[in-house]
């Protein structure tokens, strides 16, 4: 059986909105929320995300979740069956930290296959706070989904908040066609 890559959507709108069998949160390693998507998704989903995540950090992750990894809890009152939580990289204008970036991509979509899951919904990762250039970033993460196959994934949403951000992404699907 020959592994497909999945389909590519983009829309413009809140990722605690979307439903999908999973939404990837941009986190911080510690896992217990913070700001922008991370802080968005704690609120929206409720107390159950932040007990799968501290219940991770007292087994797994006591140091946190590394950089470029990914980890899935509940959903909680999301439209969704899963969270994928994935630390991105904060950007560095001295070191590449590009494969880290896509690792965060292909981890998030082996976590979704393992899941079962079928739709996956991404925020932008790392291009809020953590200063990665906006059009380099969408680069990266279109290349790495169209690169990876991740079956029984069939649908990718990359879920970007503004005009900027949703122009970024359609430049960069548009380049990697």
């Amino acid at each position: 059986m020959t592994q497909s890559t999945p389909a590519i959507t983009l829309v413009r709108g809140d990722i605690t909105e979307q439903h999908a069998d999973a939404v990837v949160n941009a986190a911080n390693s510690s896992l217990l929320g913070g700001g922008g998507v991370d802080g968005a998704i704690h609120r929206k989903g409720g107390p159950e995300i932040l007990a799968d995540c501290r219940a991770l950090r007292a087994s797994r992750y006591g140091k946190g979740l590394p950089t470029g990894q990914a980890v899935a809890t509940t959903a909680g009152r999301l439209h969704a069956a899963h969270v994928i939580h994935t630390v991105g990289p904060v950007h560095s204008t001295t070191e590449d930290r590009s494969e880290l970036l896509a690792s965060c991509y292909r981890e998030s979509l082996r976590v979704a296959a393992e899941l079962g899951a079928r739709t996956v919904a991404f925020p932008a990762i790392s291009t809020g706070v953590y200063g990665w250039p906006l059009d380099d970033g969408a680069r990266i993460a279109v290349r790495t989904v169209r690169e990876t196959a991740a079956e029984p994934v069939t649908e990718v949403r990359f879920v970007v908040f503004d005009e900027t951000a949703y122009a970024a992404f359609e430049t960069a699907l548009a380049a990697d066609a």
